[in-house]
This record gives structure tokens, sequence and C-alpha cells, in this order.
């Protein structure tokens, strides 16, 4: 599942897309690991303490980037997708369409894919949702169904009582959507609306997330050198 948030500065007008149970298990992973180094850092001897080091210096980044660090940034102008190891903004002049399957697609003028790591798909809520829908579609049958049968006896339903009313907890006014699938009903919603627009104007960039690669690549080759040495 994937939330808006609303960034601090009230000029950049981004909304931003995270994905809140990636959050929750990187923090978790996090936690496991730094009290696992840690541990072996203040308890270990020798070479233990190097080989701590190394992983840590691997993996704190790698869980990092995979977990805390995607994001989405979409405003009236481009979009911006942080994902693991690159960023790429795109104004919406060079968006061809957004793609939803077993993961969540931009795609560029261009040809290129680019995912969004921040709004993963998840079957199970589609499913859920679609079951939903199922349900509210039977009781709104249901409902038309009593009132036709309850017409001079009281009122809608039978008796007057309402039988085959929708359920309060039902929303029957359209079909429900996972939450990523509304996300990607927003993104979409922009595109139409500013892909022709003067300030949507640009070329599609791509940054490496060096400060992501840099450290895990050193602790990489460090925790190579120690096995490869012991």
């Amino acid at each position: 599942m994937t939330t808006p948030e609303h960034t601090p500065d009230p000029t950049a007008k981004d909304r931003v897309y995270r994905s809140p149970m990636g959050i929750v298990g990187g923090v978790a992973l996090l936690v496991i690991v730094l009290w696992l180094g840690v541990d072996a850092l203040l308890r270990g001897e020798g070479r233990t303490q190097w080989i701590a080091l190394a992983a840590l210096i691997l993996i704190v980044p790698l869980v990092s980037a995979f977990t805390l660090r995607p994001a989405v940034y979409a405003n009236e102008d481009r979009l911006r997708i942080r994902n693991p190891l690159r960023v790429i903004v795109l104004p919406w002049a060079r968006v061809a369409g957004l793609r939803s399957g077993y993961s969540n697609e931009v795609v560029a003028e261009s040809g290129a894919k680019y995912q969004l790591w921040a709004v993963p798909v998840s079957l199970r809520a589609r499913k859920k949702a679609a079951r939903r829908t199922a349900r509210a579609a039977s009781e709104r049958g249901a409902a038309a169904r009593g009132e036709r049968g309850g017409r001079g006896m009281g009122g809608p339903g039978f008796g007057g009582l309402g039988f085959g009313a929708p359920r309060g907890d039902v929303d029957v006014d359209g079909p429900m959507r996972a939450e990523t699938d509304k996300v990607m009903d927003d993104l979409r919603e922009l595109l139409e609306h500013r892909q022709g627009a003067e300030s949507a104007q640009g070329q599609v960039t791509v940054r490496w997330a060096y400060e992501v690669a840099g450290p895990a690549l050193a602790g990489a080759v460090l925790l190579v050198i120690l096995l490869a040495t012991g």
C-alpha cells in the first residue's frame, strides 16, 4: 500500500508517494542487521570484527536503498522517480504512458520503461477490492429487488424494514480500487491534463545513486578480500 504525503515546502507542490509497508520492513531489517553487526563488533575478535564491519558497510546501504529510499514525486510539470539505484526525472511531455501489471511502470516517449519501486503492485489488495466491488454490486441488486417487491407494503424492502438495502460499510458509488491502483489513477490524471503544458516540456534525465552504490561496493570489495585471505 502506498500513501500520498505533502512536502513541507509549499512552493514545491509535489505529491509524494511512498510504500508504508516497505518503510516498516526496512526499519525492521535495519534494526536486526545493526543489532547483529554491532554485537559482532563489540564481542568479536580479530577477523570477526573486520568481517562484521564489511558486512555492515555492504548491507546497510542496500537495505536502505530498497526499502526506505524509493519515492515518487509528482507535480504539474514533471514526474520524479527515486528508485533504489537511480533517480529518473520525466517531464510530462516525455511520458508516453503509465502501465500497471505485475509492477507499475512509466513509459517514456523513447520506449524506455522505468519501474515505480515506491508504488508496488499488491495482487492481494486487487483481489480484495474486486471482491468488495462484486459484493457492492450484489447488494445494489438486492436493494433494487427489495424496493420493487416492497412497494405498496409500507416502503422499500419487505414491510418497510429495508431488507436488501446495502450495508453501511460498503461504498456503492463506484468500483473499489487497491491503494496503489488509486495512485496510478492520480498519476494518469496528471499526465492527461499536463502533458501538453508549456512548463511540462524538457528532457528525461537519469542519475545513478552513487551515494548508495559507492559504500555498498566498498563493503563488498572489503568482504571479498577478507574472505579470500582467510
